[in-house]
């Protein structure tokens, strides 16, 4: 079983995607530190005036907190405008929207669960099929290393195999994973180009505009453009 851990961040890039898909179960990390003016809460789309920023209000954010116990803000109603106003006249607004709108005005607001809910909705739209947990409600070590944490959880749910992002070859090594009985690999995003309805291709949106712009199985193709090692 191929396990992947990584911190929520909302309708991240294609990169975050590839992650998700590349395990059979993800789990979101939110019992670690909140990265204030991080990506957690933002990413940028295209619109009719260029790369636009939209960002989701995280009231008393703070580095010292975690992520699990910060929530967005229910104020909602600028950024769905202004992806409404981005792309309503995108091939997919139709049927995406939907899903965006359902997740960022979700009753739950705590960060993980927002984020849950748009990686659900996203696979549901697909017709891929992927599990999720939140490490918060999982009972394990925490006061362990971070490597000492991550092989626990693997350890929790029978993975032998652990995908970690590119970065994480700087931290971990695959031998201390080996001797664990857990096969380390690491993930690496291949090019991704689609149509954007611009004359040049612009890279790192949101998922959000590759969503608006491409079928179901361009995105799926996109999502596996990736390679383990």
């Amino acid at each position: 079983m191929k396990l992947a851990v990584m911190q929520p961040y909302l309708f991240p890039y294609i990169g975050y995607f590839h992650l998700i898909h590349a395990a059979d179960l993800f789990l979101i990390y939110d019992d670690v530190a909140y990265i204030k003016q991080g990506y957690i809460n933002r990413n940028s789309i295209l619109s009719a005036n260029g790369a636009t920023r939209f960002t989701v209000p995280v009231p008393g954010a703070s580095s010292n907190k975690l992520i699990s116990e910060l929530a967005f803000s229910v104020d909602v109603e600028k950024v769905l405008k202004t992806i409404g106003q981005s792309y309503s006249k995108a091939p997919y607004f139709d049927d995406v929207f939907p899903m965006i709108w359902r997740a960022l005005e979700l009753e739950e607001r705590s960060i993980a669960t927002v984020c849950q809910k748009s990686y659900e909705e996203l696979f549901a739209y697909l017709g891929l099929e992927k599990q999720f947990k939140k490490t918060s409600e999982l009972e394990y070590d925490r006061s362990a290393s971070a490597r000492d944490r991550l092989i626990a959880l693997c350890h929790q749910f029978d993975a032998d195999c652990y995908i970690n992002a590119p970065g994480g070859r700087k931290l971990y090594a695959k031998q201390d994973f080996a001797e664990k009985g857990i096969d380390l690999k690491f993930i690496d995003s291949l090019q991704v180009v689609y149509s954007q309805g611009v004359d040049k291709f612009v890279p790192n949106f949101s998922i959000i505009d590759m969503l608006m712009n491409c079928s179901p199985s361009q995105v799926i193709e996109h999502m596996e453009s990736y390679e383990l090692g």
